[in-house]
C-alpha cells in the first residue's frame, strides 16, 4: 500500500487474475496469476460519490452505474464506510475477458480500492481493502466470496477464512511447480455457473472432500508432491460443473496423461488449470490445448509461477 496520498489526486493499480477453488477449496482457496490483470485508474473528484468514466482493453461494454459495476460498487462500499470528503472517478483497462473463469470481475475490484487507497489521507490495510473488493465482485456473482478477491490482492495460492472477519493465509508452494492455464474462447457466467450447484453434499464426499483440502494444505507446507497429487481431485463441484465445459473431459486425462499433478476448472469456467513439476508442463499444455482443439474449441494458454505479489499501484 502507498504510504501517502498521491498530491497530483490521480493513481492506477494492477491487479492480477486468479483461479479459483483450486479444485478442492471452493469458495476459500485460489491462486494469482501475473501473466494477466485489470487495471483501474482512480481520481479524486470535489463531489462525494462514484462515477465511472469507461472502460478500455479486452472489454468494453461495461456498466456505467456505479452499483451494477464491480469496481464501482467497491468503491461506493470504500465512500459510504469512509465518508473522506471527496469522490472517486474511475476508468478501467480490462486485460482479463469477462465469464472466463479467470477472475475478472475480482481484479477490477481489487485494482479500485488499491489504487483509491493511495489517495487516502491515511491507507488502509489489505484486510480493510478486501471487505470493499468483496461488495464488488457480489456484483457479478451474486454472493460474497474471497476466493477470487484475495490471491488477486495478496498474490499467490491464498487461502481464506471467514467473510465477516476474513482470514488471509498465503500458503506455500513447493518450487519447481508451474501452473498451466487454458482458457477456451466462450463465456460462462459466473451466476449461471453457480445456479447450477446442489445446496446439499453427501457425508461421504464432505468427508473425501475435506480430506483432499487438508491433504493438499499440507503437501504445499511439507513439499510432498505425492500428498499433492493424492489430494488434488474435486468430488462436489467439478462432477456439476464441467458439464457446462466442452471437452472437459479430455482435457483433463490429457494433462494427467502427461505429468499433471492435478487438472480442474478455474473458478466458475470455462477455462481449466493444472499443476506440474516444470519439466512437465510444455506437454501438459499441449495436450490440454489439443483436447480443447478436438472439442471445437480455440484456446489461450499460458504456463507460470504459482507466485507474485498480487496488487499494487503502477502510477
Amino acid at each position: 500500500m502507498s504510504p501517502a496520498p498521491f498530491e497530483q489526486g490521480k493513481a492506477t493499480a494492477f491487479a492480477p487474475a486468479s483461479a479459483a477453488n483450486v479444485a478442492i477449496g471452493f469458495d476459500i482457496l485460489g491462486f494469482s496469476v501475473d501473466v494477466l490483470g485489470d487495471s483501474v485508474t482512480v481520481e479524486r473528484t470535489d463531489k462525494p460519490g462514484v462515477v465511472i468514466t469507461g472502460s478500455t482493453g479486452v472489454v468494453t461494454d461495461i456498466p456505467r452505474d456505479p452499483e451494477k459495476n464491480t469496481a464501482g460498487r467497491a468503491l461506493l462500499a470504500m465512500q459510504q464506510a469512509l465518508n473522506p470528503g471527496f469522490g472517486f472517478s474511475a476508468s478501467i483497462h480490462k486485460g482479463i475477458p469477462l465469464g472466463s473463469g479467470l477472475g475478472g470481475s475480482a481484479a477490477s475490484a481489487v485494482a479500485a480500492v488499491v489504487a483509491a487507497n493511495a489517495l487516502l489521507d491515511k491507507p488502509l490495510s489489505k484486510i480493510e481493502l478486501l471487505k470493499f473488493a468483496m461488495q464488488g465482485e457480489a456484483v457479478s456473482s451474486g454472493s460474497l466470496h474471497v476466493d477470487n478477491i484475495s490471491p488477486s490482492l495478496f498474490g499467490g495460492l491464498v487461502l481464506t477464512v471467514g467473510i465477516d472477519n476474513p482470514r488471509v493465509k498465503q500458503i506455500p508452494v513447493p518450487n519447481g511447480i508451474r501452473a498451466i492455464l487454458v482458457h477456451p474462447h466462450l463465456f460462462l457466467s459466473t451466476k449461471q455457473a453457480r445456479g447450477i450447484l446442489k445446496r446439499d453434499v453427501s457425508m461421504s464426499d464432505f468427508i473425501w472432500q475435506t480430506a483432499n483440502l487438508a491433504g493438499f494444505i499440507s503437501g504445499c507446507y511439507s513439499n510432498d508432491l505425492d500428498v499433492i497429487r493424492a489430494s488434488f481431485e474435486d468430488v462436489v463441484i467439478e462432477k456439476q460443473r464441467s458439464q457446462l465445459i466442452p471437452g472437459f473431459d479430455a482435457v483433463r486425462e490429457g494433462a494427467m496423461a502427461n505429468g499433471a499433478l492435478g487438472c480442474t476448472i478455474s473458478g466458475a469456467g470455462p477455462s481449466m488449470f493444472a499443476w506440474s513439476l516444470d519439466a512437465d508442463a510444455p506437454r501438459v499444455r499441449d495436450a490440454m490445448v489439443a483436447a480443447f482443439k478436438k472439442a471445437g474449441m480455440q484456446t489461450d494458454a499460458w504456463i507460470v509461477p504459482i507466485s507474485s505479489t498480487g496488487a499494487h499501484v503502477v502510477t
